[in-house]
């Protein structure tokens, strides 16, 4: 050393280690620099967290005394736990050198490097200077070495399994081994080095497993198991702990193909990563190809697991899937798949949407060119045409079909997973055959089917299922064609099926109950008791397959139900019918099979009833109608709900061959609550969620209070248009049902409390007869069964008047006249005679009227003048009944009075809407009247109606000046101009075009300057402070001609928004005539009004009938009768 250093002392400053080596390829905690003076005197800097193998920052600063030593030696050490640490850590570099030669390079940062260790050099960059005693004032020695046996064993045993790591002999391992545990003896339970200890001797021994030199990989798992569990959340070591237990489940994996290791290290990964900072080197490990994505792989090649445990894996393996990670498409298709698959065996639809969600997100992140797209197309495809099955969206069954097609263009011929693709589509146009019943579908279907089996060749694991659905659809094929040759091989090819598929086959009691089904197409032919005995024999051991509330124990019931019922038409042996019976109950009410085709079993079960006479078809009405509502409460939008009800176009006469069918039981008083629940579903459903609370808030305001934001948020959920965006459909759906979920909820709850036991249920005739306190309520029933009224009196039972001389068919006849009567009176001169008019009026008078009267007047002894309402069903509500008239002179040559000379006639939808209007007028507010006219709308949307400014002036001139008055025409009579009017007046003149939408009703609308008012906008308003709307406009109370007994015109749409009375019209409408009943109306319903006098709405029935009486000398039959009164 020169004499120059005498008395002086080195500041050394540490920058950073370049290349950190690992000989022993563990993954260090931390690291730090020894620096090693003589054997006495050893320092080392602080311990610092790994942030990469590529360079560490130190800026550690040491000062020694150059007297201390000529020479002194430095070291790199890595440690395998943070705060304490067992021993010194492992030496990983060493470097050795005189002070004179470190003083050498001057007063710049320069480089230290170590030997090399496989290949990678590593090297320390540092500062040294020579600095007086007086400038180290501000520096603080090092921490000193350790210095224990525990400390010597472990740094033995590190050195040991480094060389073992280098060198591959076993000895070296060995030595390793007995150093580390003799490290742990030392550490008994409850020593604070005993982690470290386990973790050292685990390691060592999964290395040796690794090498195959050790076979003991379960002590390995078991030490890290517990050296784990020392260090729980939160403590500095719990990461680097739980990635070492990682690493031993790994390579058991990697061995052994263990399920259950590869599962609980994606869950530790789960738990890991959130604890791996960005920048550290265990995150960079953990993170890479051989961490967390070598388990993400491995976990997506594992069979599909639809159990609880094996959906949460999945759930896991996504999670550590961020939207960049390239494995990201398969675990969203395999979690789709194994919800899918779940679905299947407990028929929960959150498992198929979310399936859905998760497929469409699956091939949105795959490329056209991706090699696995087929498989997640196909798999998405397979969701949505699940849920068409569960849920009748024709939506999802059309996308569905497009993505098979996709699937088969990817797959070429040639290509290895053809079949699958041709299989899935054909069965997708098999099932669109079952909905659509369009011959080309099925022939399409068992073209590819037939080409899907010759690819599944005797051997294949699919061959089965091809066969299963070959047959189903050659089965069908039979049945519209009744070729006997399809029925031959649909038999042989079930048989077949069954074959492939032994007890214990998941998929078993398909084929069984299959079989079964074509058995029984068999027996209806031949009659032979061999097939309808093994028919019910192969659906009992289907059932007996299954748990209670497997979704596919509806399908054994229902082909059970079939054999059944198949044997009592042959037979007649009523207990057959009796079991049929029975399982088209239990079918029907099976809870986890999908609405739609329990609605279908419960129609089926009617029509069996009814063709039988058997007594269970009450009941199977009332099923019928619940699941129904049910299944239109899932949707999301009047007309996604109008789509749905149209899927049963079969069953358009439910409701009065409902009330028929109890009329025949002679139980009235179901008949008028069956009448009323299969009638207008979609003004019951949307009128849900604006039901009066007063009784409810008096006694539990919490709960109502809670009923009426999530009604709130249920009307806010629904939408008129269907999106176009599938994900954005579907999320919305989700949302919606989610909402509906706790909606559902709140109502139980209420029905909970006292008093509340049938709240929002079907009502009974006890809440119905409500509508009858002001006069009795006529409902007439048009039946293929019969035809017949039932009045709903004030008080006491209904009453029944069978119209036996008419039929559904006299009335189908009758309406289409009175189409054409109305249309030739309109080309007629006011003062021409209107024959035909007059002899169809005479008909409804005789025919379906007088036997009505007599009853009202010498039964209920009902005086004239008094208050009736009408409430048509079917083919009656295009009949102009009010109007009914005997145009018959008495002897006394006085005229035979019509009905409206007998009684003030009024219409209503439902009894319930009647009921609900009279609950809203409870609160009353001051009345304000405006006057809306449109007769000069945009060009080309209408044509001109010269007389509506003078009719607005007129009704403007009538309406008392007490009254807050307002007008809105011309150019302000918009959209937007007459929506706002309505919503901001009690009282409503509306005179414009209206016009009727037949394809989609909820698209009628008033025709205004600029867009049209549809029924729809008018729907989504809530007016409960509204009371009356005339409609001076064409065809504003016609309903759809299809679903007459949904009731859906401009009309009651009104009632629904607020007003309780509307005038309406039934066809169109002579606006230079009409200004005439409207003066007469207002002139009737006005007079005798005082100051002071409020204006009331339930007079307008009362004005109504005396205007058109008052104009007969003005205003042509067919005009008087246009107009009507619907409401209170």
């Amino acid at each position: 050393m020169s004499g120059s250093f005498e008395g002086r002392s080195v500041r050394l400053e540490l920058i950073r280690v370049n290349n950190l080596p690992l000989p022993s390829e563990r993954i260090p905690a931390g690291f730090y620099v020894a620096i090693n003076v003589d054997s006495k005197r050893r320092r080392k800097s602080a311990v610092r967290v790994v942030s990469s193998d590529k360079y560490q920052v130190l800026g550690d600063i040491v000062i020694l005394s150059l007297h201390e030593a000529p020479e002194f030696s430095l070291e790199i050490r890595v440690s395998y736990e943070l705060g304490r640490i067992l021993g010194n850590g492992e030496v990983v570099a060493k470097f050795e050198s005189s002070w004179d030669g470190l003083l050498d390079c001057g007063d710049e940062p320069f480089d230290i490097s170590f030997p090399s260790i496989r290949g990678d050099r590593s090297s320390l960059t540092l500062k040294a200077a020579v600095i007086c005693p007086c400038d180290n004032q501000d520096s603080a020695l090092l921490d000193s070495i350790v210095e224990s046996e525990i400390a010597r064993e472990t740094d033995a045993g590190h050195e040991r399994f480094a060389t073992y790591v280098t060198s591959k002999t076993v000895s070296h391992l060995n030595d390793a081994v007995r150093h580390f545990q003799s490290v742990l003896d030392q550490c008994p339970v409850g020593h604070p080095d005993r982690a470290g200890a386990l973790t050292n001797l685990a390691w060592a021994r999964l290395e040796g497993y690794i090498r195959k030199d050790l076979q003991d990989i379960g002590s390995v798992t078991s030490l890290f198991r517990e050296a784990l569990a020392l260090c729980p959340q939160g403590h500095p070591n719990h990461p680097l702990y739980l990635y070492n237990l990682t690493e031993a489940l790994n390579w058991r994996h990697d061995y052994q193909h263990t399920t259950a290791d590869i599962c609980e290290s994606a869950q530790l990964y789960y738990e890991l990563l959130p604890l791996c900072p960005e920048g550290t080197y265990l995150r960079s490990i953990a993170a890479g190809a051989n961490g967390v994505n070598y388990v993400i792989r491995e976990c997506n090649n594992l069979p599909i697991d639809a159990s609880d445990e094996g959906i949460h894996i999945r759930r896991v393996i996504l999670e550590l899937c961020p939207l960049s990670n390239e494995y990201r498409p398969e675990a969203l298709n395999n979690l789709g798949w194994a919800l899918r698959s779940r679905f299947e065996q407990c028929g929960s639809i959150d498992d198929l949407d979310e399936s859905i969600q998760r497929g469409r997100e699956a091939v949105s992140l795959c490329s056209e060119g991706h090699s696995k797209r087929y498989i997640y197309v196909n798999n998405f495809a397979s969701s949505l045409w699940m849920r068409f099955n569960h849920q009748g969206n024709y939506h999802d069954l059309n996308e569905a079909i497009s993505l098979y097609e996709e699937a088969l263009r990817l797959c070429p011929d040639g290509h290895n997973h053809r079949d699958l693709p041709l299989h899935n589509l054909g069965f997708a146009f098999f099932t669109r055959f079952n909905q659509c019943n369009d011959v080309n579908d099925l022939n399409r279907a068992i073209s590819l089917l037939r080409e899907a089996l010759t690819l599944r060749p005797p051997g294949h694991p699919y061959r089965d299922y091809t066969l299963h659905n070959l047959a189903l659809a050659l089965q069908s094929r039979y049945d519209k064609s009744d070729i006997s040759e399809d029925l031959n091989e649909a038999i042989d090819l079930h048989r077949d099926s069954l074959q492939l598929m032994p007890h214990g086959h998941p998929y078993r009691h398909r084929a069984l109950y299959s079989l079964s089904s074509v058995l029984c197409s068999r027996f209806k032919q031949t009659q032979e008791n061999e097939d309808v005995e093994e028919a019910i024999r192969l659906c009992q051991e289907s059932l007996e397959a299954l748990p209670s509330l497997h979704p596919d124990r509806y399908s054994s019931y229902l082909w059970l139900q079939e054999a059944y019922l198949a044997r009592y038409r042959v037979h007649r042996e009523s207990a057959d019918l009796s079991l049929a019976v029975d399982n088209f109950r239990l079918a029907s009410q099976h809870p986890t099979h999908g609405l739609p085709d329990r609605i279908l079993t419960a129609w089926s079960w009617i029509v069996a009833a009814e063709q039988h006479s058997h007594p269970s078809a009450l009941e199977a009405y009332t099923t019928f109608f619940e699941l129904l509502d049910r299944h239109l409460a899932t949707r999301s939008s009047a007309i996604s709900r109008r789509e749905a009800a149209a899927a049963f176009h079969y069953a358009r006469s439910a409701p009065v061959d409902a009330g028929s069918c109890a009329i025949w039981y002679d139980n009235l008083r179901h008949a008028v609550e069956l009448v009323e629940q299969g009638r207008g579903q979609q003004w019951s459903l949307a009128s849900r969620l604006r039901t009066p609370l007063e009784d409810l808030e008096s006694t539990h305001s919490d709960i109502a209070h809670k009923f009426s934001e999530l009604s709130k948020r249920v009307a806010d959920a629904q939408g008129s248009a269907v999106s176009t965006d599938g994900a954005a459909a579907d999320s919305a759906a989700i949302q919606y049902r989610r909402i509906t979920t706790q909606w559902q909820a709140v109502v139980a709850e209420i029905r909970n409390i006292k008093g509340f036991s049938r709240f929002l249920l079907p009502p009974l005739y006890e809440d119905l007869q409500a509508a009858a306190r002001h006069g009795p309520v006529i409902i007439l029933i048009a039946s293929q069964f019969s035809c017949g009224a039932i009045i709903v009196p004030m008080s006491g039972e209904p009453l029944h008047v069978p119209l036996q001389s008419i039929t559904l068919t006299d009335l189908t006849t009758l309406k289409d006249r009175f189409a054409r009567a109305i249309r030739q009176s309109s080309r007629m001169k006011p003062g021409e005679s209107r024959k035909d008019l007059i002899v169809l009026l005479r008909t409804v008078w005789e025919e379906i009227i007088l036997p009505i009267v007599k009853v009202l007047e010498h039964v209920l002894e009902l005086k004239h003048q008094s208050r009736i309402w009408l409430c048509p069903t079917a083919a009656f509500t295009s009949i102009p009944l009010h109007a009914a008239h005997p145009f018959q002179t008495r002897p006394d040559r006085s005229k035979e009075p019509c009905l409206e000379d007998l009684y003030i006639c009024s219409y209503i939808p439902t009894l319930s809407a009647l009921i609900r209007s009279r609950q809203m007028m409870k609160k009353r507010v001051r009345p304000s009247f405006v006057a809306i006219g449109q007769g000069q709308p945009r060009a080309g949307k209408s044509k001109e109606l010269l007389a509506v400014d003078s009719e607005i002036e007129l009704v403007r001139k009538i309406v008392p000046e007490t009254i807050n008055r307002t007008t809105i025409s011309g150019d302000a009579a918009t959209r937007a101009g007459a929506l706002q009017g309505l919503e901001e007046n009690t009282w409503v003149h509306l005179a414009c075009h209206g016009k009727q939408d037949r394809e989609q009703p909820y698209n009628s609308h008033f025709v205004m300057k600029d867009e049209p008012i549809t029924l729809l906008d008018i729907m989504e308003k809530d007016i409960p402070r509204a009371e009356f709307a005339f409609l001076s406009a064409c065809h504003t109370a016609v309903g759809d001609e299809d679903t007459p007994d949904e009731v859906i015109h401009l009309a009651a749409g009104l009632q629904f928004s607020g007003f309780k009375s509307v005038i309406g019209t039934l066809w169109e409408v002579d606006d230079a005539v009409a200004k005439h009943v409207v003066k007469a109306f207002y002139e009737n319903l006005f007079e005798d009004l005082e100051d002071g006098d409020e204006i009331d709405c339930t007079k307008a029935a009362w004005a109504l009938n005396r205007a058109t009486h008052s104009v007969k000398t003005k205003v042509p039959l067919e005009q008087r009768m246009v107009f009507i009164h619907v409401g209170v």
